[in-house]
């Protein structure tokens, strides 16, 4: 007789299987299984401990495994749940925009660290994605003024969407980086600009391969955004103003030389939590 399926079988089986398939350890393994379930059936993951011996409707199980086979294909959970954090925040997301790093944070705070709290100051997020920097300057430094842009019309949908949901006020434009801001001057630049070199075998593997190549890769040696928009920023920033951008783990030295080659003083650069170096930045001169 075959035994029916509780909640705590279901979830063991799931975790056995993304951590075979997928080669995560069975911790993370379990935490996906779990985000997985409470998204199918609509419940808080306590529900899901308190509840282990409970048996799910069919229906309940069909659900859970048909997305448990989108993930176990390698399907990013941030696209099957529709959400992802950033900065202690839920944005939604969707196969239109990149998914929100830990990574990034460390260019919001590094932002943050050069906006003041008590005046008003320019800012612009280039290629906004979800408006995850946008948004979140936004609400840090609610008397900064912030403007994001955005090619692809898909992708500014979902940032004013997140920007609803968040109820902040961002300027979103469509812009093919500097094209629709002529004129315009800000006291902030900031940027996570496409930077993976095109034969980068790391675009072929894992949760990447399902996310937007336009907002992943930039020529072959992925430094092509990184130097169109280092040297066109200057005439967008105000006297004083700085640059900040988010690149590769191993291209801050030329970052640095592009950066001091377009006039930008003071440069500098950040390492994550891991001592990768992840994000430099520049002022121009007054």
């Amino acid at each position: 007789m075959t035994r029916e399926a509780t909640v705590g079988s279901l979830l063991d089986d799931a975790t056995a299987r993304i951590g075979a398939t997928l080669g995560l350890e069975t911790r993370e393994a379990r935490l996906e299984a779990r985000v997985l379930a409470a998204f199918a059936w609509s419940v808080a993951p306590a529900w899901l401990i308190a509840h282990d011996t409970d048996l799910p409707a069919q229906v309940q199980i069909t659900q859970f495994r048909r997305l448990l086979a989108r993930r176990l294909v390698g399907e990013p959970i941030a696209y099957l749940t529709g959400v992802r954090e950033f900065y202690g925040r839920s944005f939604q997301v969707s196969p239109d925009v990149l998914i929100p790093r830990p990574d990034t944070e460390l260019l919001v705070e590094r932002a943050l660290a050069r906006l003041p709290v008590d005046h008003t100051v320019e800012v612009l997020d280039l290629g906004t994605g979800s408006g995850c920097i946008a948004i979140t300057l936004a609400l840090e430094r609610p008397l900064g003024r912030v403007t994001a842009v955005d090619r692809s019309a898909p992708a500014l949908a979902i940032a004013r969407h997140n920007g609803d949901i968040l109820d902040v006020h961002v300027e979103f434009l469509i812009s093919d980086w500097f094209s629709a801001l002529a004129g315009r001057r800000f006291d902030l630049i900031v940027g996570n600009p496409p930077y993976i070199a095109s034969a980068d075998p790391h675009l072929r593997r894992g949760d990447i391969r399902f996310e937007p190549l336009s907002a992943l890769t930039a020529s072959p040696d992925g430094l092509a955004d990184l130097r169109h928009l280092i040297a066109e920023a200057p005439d967008y920033l105000k006297p004083g103003g700085a640059l900040l951008l988010e690149h590769g783990y191993d291209q801050e030295n030329a970052v640095q030389h592009l950066m001091l080659a377009a006039n930008f003083c003071r440069c500098q650069r950040w390492a994550d939590l891991s001592g990768i170096c992840r994000v430099s930045g520049g002022e121009l001169s007054e």
